[in-house]
């Protein structure tokens, strides 16, 4: 009998999704995680594997002609006594160490497609021997479905040389590209022309954020499947512009001092010293990573976002998905309880982010058309249900709603987390990521809203619009309030999310209507959630201190979704 990692039929190993290891790359830091041990995938997803999936509406897809430039001899030189290590010269001079697995039995007489799975902040390239701690995908296991893989060490980390860029399409993205062109004249690798091989994309966070860039800029790839990735620095480091310094502090202590670029030291200063960072700081995150791209993919791509990711919220991922949605692109999202954060809820089927994943290459790189890839919007809520949908946001017939008042204190003690995890947690990281997780707060005004009598699945951004009035001293910090919503049941933080709101305190009334961060949460008939407006939160910088803030009028609004029914699971 097979075990559950185990794909019967084929007996190759299956990776499940490692809960402790999607943290961009926190496994560097002190040896906390330890040693992971991991395995292979699925070695093929039959029609109908997905819980739940639909014949894709787009399954007649072709992108647009490529016609890159057959691209210039790359000058590559292997590295001795590592057999799939090569330097590889990129556009600027600037040596990039590539891994290279072609796939078993790969030949000029049958060529194989190629995955290229870039890896997670602070990471070197995964290799059969220390893999890719952000990727759901091993390199072992992609050779066994039948895939080439390149690995490599971005500009700045591991072994190649250059400074961090972070994603960015005038260095990192030609990097890519520069590695394609090399591909392209490996022997076993199938072409779709001269200089164009047949491949996609994988990878996690940073790994993430190099897809969508690359795929924008370089028509040769053919799918991207880009995991707990980002839209823009600016909303998810800065919101509100308020520096998440739970986040950045972690990501500035993995980029070595001599690698970095001094807009990342400036900011990073500038952060700790008033909380925000400089205009000239935050024109440079800005041009980091996707944003105005994502709409000149022309690649299919399968976006995977975590519930109770704090960093790369979902949000992050529900802005590409409408930008690539609106290119005709065929596009799926996929929601899971993982990502750069703690599951202390259900995360349902551990498989479910692999299959998916393997689905999406297997049709769009393999270009089977039999593959059946799933609902476009495929999301999970706290209790591991899984619901789909045709596109987001979701159709959304009423809401929950609540309005309250009250005077928050603004001092440092009291505030949201951090999380108390279970000491039977077998998170290796749990203990350096609670440290940063919201969490119920003390000194807080609390707004219930009632679920009612019948069931209700909240999904999307709550809206809270607050009339205000209060006074602190003068100081550089920024004038800041943070809005969080509570389980009544657990105590927990709603997808650990807090959201800090700008508030201007000078005596004066003023009202203010933001949006918090997205969540996926079903309240059970006379169950209740809880609105807390709170003074600090270990998730972000410091707010200025030493007054108050009296709310008159609290209005908060939670979207709940209809004629959404739970997936049926496969059998």
């Amino acid at each position: 009998m097979l075990s559950p990692d185990e794909h019967a039929g084929s007996g190759v190993p299956r990776r499940r999704w490692l809960r402790p290891v999607v943290m961009l790359g926190l496994a560097g830091l002190a040896g906390l995680t330890g040693s992971v041990a991991v395995t292979g995938f699925v070695a093929g997803v039959a029609p109908g594997a997905v819980a739940g999936a639909s014949a894709s509406m787009s399954s007649t897809y072709s992108a647009p002609a490529c016609n890159r430039p057959t691209p210039a001899p790359v000058r590559a030189t292997p590295v001795a006594g590592v057999p799939s290590d090569w330097t590889i010269t990129s556009f600027d001079g600037t040596k990039i160490r590539a891994h290279w697995f072609p796939a078993p039995g790969a030949s000029a007489n049958h060529p194989e497609p190629t995955i290229l799975e870039g890896p997670g902040w602070g990471e070197a390239g995964a290799t059969t021997s220390t893999p890719d701690i952000l990727g759901s995908l091993s390199v072992t296991g992609l050779n066994s479905d039948g895939y080439n893989v390149l690995t490599w060490d971005p500009r700045g980390f591991g072994q190649s040389a250059g400074t961090i860029e972070i994603d960015s399409p005038n260095y990192e993205a030609r990097d890519v590209s520069r590695l394609i062109d090399w591909v392209s004249t490996r022997p076993g690798v199938q072409l779709d022309a001269p200089g164009d091989p047949r491949m996609g994309m994988v990878g996690g966070s940073y790994g993430g954020g190099i897809q969508f860039v690359t795929a924008a800029q370089d028509c040769r790839i053919d799918a991207i499947v880009p995991e707990i990735a980002w839209h823009s620095l600016t909303t998810s480091l800065d919101k509100a512009n308020t520096s998440k310094s739970g986040w950045s502090n972690l990501l500035y202590s993995l980029a070595s001092p001599a690698h970095r670029d001094p807009h990342m030291m400036s900011a990073y200063q500038d952060s700790l010293a008033t909380g925000t960072i400089s205009a000239a700081d935050y024109r440079w995150f800005a041009g980091k990573g996707p944003a105005n791209l994502v709409k000149k993919i022309r690649a299919p791509t399968l976006i995977i976002q975590g519930t109770v990711d704090n960093l790369f919220t979902l949000d992050e991922g529900v802005t590409n998905f409408k930008a690539i949605q609106a290119s005709g692109v065929p596009v799926h999202m996929v929601w899971f309880c993982d990502g750069h954060g703690i599951c202390l809820t259900n995360p349902g089927d551990p498989n479910y982010v692999t299959n998916a994943t393997v689905a999406w290459l297997n049709r769009w790189v393999k270009r089977d058309p039999s593959i059946n890839t799933g609902p476009a919007v495929d999301i999970i809520d706290q209790n591991g249900v899984r619901y789909a949908a045709s596109t987001y946001p979701l159709p959304s017939a009423r809401s929950l709603s609540a309005q309250g008042k009250g005077t928050l204190q603004l001092v440092a003690t009291g505030g949201s987390g951090p999380v108390t995890v279970r000491s039977t947690n077998s998170d290796p990281v749990g203990a350096l990521a609670s440290s940063i997780t919201p969490a119920k707060a003390v000194n807080a005004v609390n707004v219930t809203i009632d679920g009612g009598s019948q069931a209700s699945l909240v999904v999307g951004a709550p809206h809270v619009t607050l009339t205000y009035q209060g006074t602190v001293p003068a100081g550089v910090a920024p004038t800041r309030v943070f809005a969080q919503i509570v389980d009544g049941s657990t105590g927990l933080v709603l997808g650990n999310q807090v959201t800090p709101i700008d508030v201007t305190l000078d005596g004066k009334s003023h009202t203010t209507s933001v949006p918090l961060e997205i969540v996926s949460q079903a309240v059970a008939p006379g169950q209740h959630v809880m609105l807390q407006l709170v003074a600090t939160t270990v998730a972000y910088a410091q707010p200025r201190l030493g007054g108050s803030v009296t709310f008159s009028a609290i209005n908060v609004t939670l979207p709940v979704v209809s004629d959404l029914k739970p997936q049926q699971a496969p059998h």
